[in-house]
């Protein structure tokens, strides 16, 4: 199982529209509280000292060298029926930024991939909910919501093993 992950903070008006859709979220079997932005997942299992937390904060700051501000946009609601990993639907907010997606195959070329979920199949989002009625998902996915754009001008490294986010290194 993936212990790190590299993560955008997302602002407060995607904390407020999440909370704004929470009565239609109440539907699925579980509700994201907190909510953030997966950019790559590091695949631990394959070498522990190689992927200890201060070699990786490292290695990261190395590859993000060079790598300035990029917009994201919050483009609207999707669903995964199935997701790769965990119980669907997963409901989600897409997320729109080809400086996103340059700096996924940046970190892809760097630590390789996570199969069935990057390169190719990385598809960024902020999970809403998940579990549930795929019906539910699908309605919740032809809302309209309002767009929201922000700059990404730092990243963080996500420790799953303590739930909380480890390292902060700007752009």
């Amino acid at each position: 199982m993936d212990v790190f992950s590299l993560n955008v903070s997302v602002p407060g008006r995607v904390e407020r529209l999440a909370s704004e859709l929470h009565p239609a979220l109440t539907a699925f079997d579980s509700i994201r509280e907190r909510h953030s932005l997966v950019i790559k997942r590091f695949d631990t299992t394959l070498d522990d000292d190689a992927n200890s937390l201060p070699r990786l904060r490292e290695r990261l700051r190395g590859t993000l060298r060079g790598v300035e501000p990029f917009e994201v946009r919050i483009d609207g609601i999707d669903a995964f029926e199935i997701p790769t990993r965990g119980e669907g639907p997963v409901v989600y907010l897409g997320v729109e930024s080809p400086g996103l997606f340059d700096l996924h195959d940046r970190l892809c070329e760097e630590f390789g991939i996570v199969p069935e979920l990057e390169g190719d199949d990385y598809t960024p989002h902020v999970t809403l909910a998940r579990g549930g009625r795929i019906e539910d998902a699908q309605a919740l996915a032809e809302r309209d919501v309002e767009s929201v754009r922000w700059t990404v001008e730092e990243v963080h490294v996500w420790d799953g093993r303590y739930r909380e986010g480890a390292v902060r290194i700007p752009l």
